[in-house]
């Protein structure tokens, strides 16, 4: 199944005032980068995030949200935000700035 377009599309509106943010094709989807480090992506229709451990912790107990898992060894730090979750602008945005918060400091 490719990744979801249009999904890479809503991630790409939404970060073009982030500085030095980049994008490339991984994994069978796309990620993104700031400054170099990976900081979301869209996976099939999955928004992938990097929270750090504490905030990836937390956000698997909400709905729409589960370990970032597509080998059978879950990564740290990282979940996945199926499509509710991230089905409205201000819902995608907040997972957004949440990622982006943990970037910053890496």
């Amino acid at each position: 199944m490719p990744y979801d377009e249009k999904l890479d599309a809503r991630i790409r509106a939404s970060t073009d005032d982030w500085e030095d943010v980049s994008s490339r094709k991984m994994f069978g989807g796309v990620c993104y980068l700031m400054h170099g480090n990976m900081v979301a992506g869209v996976w099939k229709e999955f928004l992938i995030l990097r929270l750090g451990e504490d905030a990836a912790d937390f956000a698997r107990e909400l709905p729409h949200v589960r370990p970032f898992d597509i080998t059978g060894r879950p990564m740290k730090g990282w979940v996945m935000i199926g499509p509710a979750g991230v089905r409205t602008a201000a819902q995608l945005k907040k997972w957004l700035d949440q990622a982006r918060k943990f970037a910053e400091t890496l």
